[in-house]
């Protein structure tokens, strides 16, 4: 009778232990695709749960502001180019960089010296395409630096065509130059058969022009509750060993990516390829925000003449904190 009861209690404290897992909801930038595969191997290999979490992901979209999603009580966390957080910030919802896998970007221009352009002072008469929602403000802040003008009135600025999420104007000749990514359109314009030896590439990073890209944002307030930040401090180190896992195991997190796409459109050769490029930007993160980086974020979209849409305004204050990852690499 002791041994029945003595299971019946220890059966108890497991169902108990289950059910205390602390929910947490991941909103992601973008859709189902290795730019991810952190979080995904993460859950996958159980380091949530060894937090005592129970996460959920949800997969973003062309429709999805990720911003929106958390102001509405929809996330408790989200990752986000450090462009929007700031931007939202300043536009009243209170967001703050908590810690950023990304270490560098991978945003940058692709041009076809078939076009004339070798160097930046070639960019005048030509066509660009560029990404907007957020992703405009590099580019705007360049060309101010180079004093070229944008809306393409005469021969001395460019034209500026606003690009879909592919490589299709660079691919189909409907511009000279276009916005891609390491980890994916530029992929694309190579898989058309466009070689590298016909393109002429300038990163971001590398002009002085580089935002901060793929962080985890929560809500300032959230940040005063103690239960929250420990949440916050247990996702965030278990996040960070599932990215130093898919570094080191890029061909099982690609995998490990394809088996949740619930949309069946991605394809384990691209994943794998995905996968490459996004570890050199997570390489030497401990998800640990560095201010330099940051000062340049903000120097960029300060810089940026955007007159349709500036990112923000003035200098911001409290937008990240090391709390969570300085309690989180103890």
């Amino acid at each position: 009778m002791k041994t029945w009861i003595a299971g019946a209690v220890a059966a108890l404290s497991l169902a108990g232990a289950a059910q205390a897992q602390d929910e947490v909801t991941l909103q992601l930038k973008w859709v189902t695709q290795a730019q991810f595969a952190g979080y995904y191997v993460a859950k996958d290999k159980g380091f949530y749960e060894e937090e005592n979490l129970d996460v959920t992901i949800k997969p973003g979209g062309p429709d999805i502001a990720p911003e929106q999603v958390i102001a509405a009580g929809g996330a408790d966390v989200i990752t986000t180019w450090m462009a929007a957080g700031l931007a939202a910030r300043e536009r009243g919802v209170p967001l703050v960089n908590i810690a950023q896998p990304f270490k560098t970007g991978g945003l940058q221009v692709n041009c076809l010296k078939s076009a004339g352009i070798e160097t930046p002072e070639d960019f005048p008469g030509h066509i660009m395409g560029v990404w907007f929602y957020g992703n405009e403000y590099p580019f705007y802040a360049w060309m101010a630096s180079l004093g070229i003008e944008t809306d393409g009135a005469d021969e001395n600025g460019v034209s500026v065509i606003k690009q879909a999420f592919s490589a299709d104007p660079l691919i189909q000749g409907q511009a000279d130059c276009i916005s891609t990514m390491t980890y994916n359109e530029y992929g694309q314009v190579l898989d058309a058969g466009i070689t590298e030896d016909e393109l002429v590439t300038f990163n971001y990073l590398e002009m002085g022009f580089g935002m901060l890209e793929d962080g985890l944002y929560v809500l300032e307030e959230n940040l005063e509750d103690p239960e929250f930040r420990d949440k916050m401090v247990r996702f965030v180190r278990a996040s960070m060993k599932g990215w130093k896992y898919a570094e080191e195991n890029p061909a099982e997190a690609a995998q490990i990516v394809l088996d949740n796409d619930e949309t069946g459109a991605q394809t384990l050769e691209h994943q794998e390829y995905m996968m490459g490029e996004v570890a050199k930007l997570t390489e030497g993160s401990d998800g640990t925000l560095d201010p330099a980086d940051y000062e340049q974020t903000v120097k960029t979209l300060l810089s940026a003449v955007s007159a349709e849409n500036p990112a923000i305004t003035k200098e911001p204050e409290g937008a990240w904190t090391h709390d969570i990852t300085d309690e989180a690499l103890k």
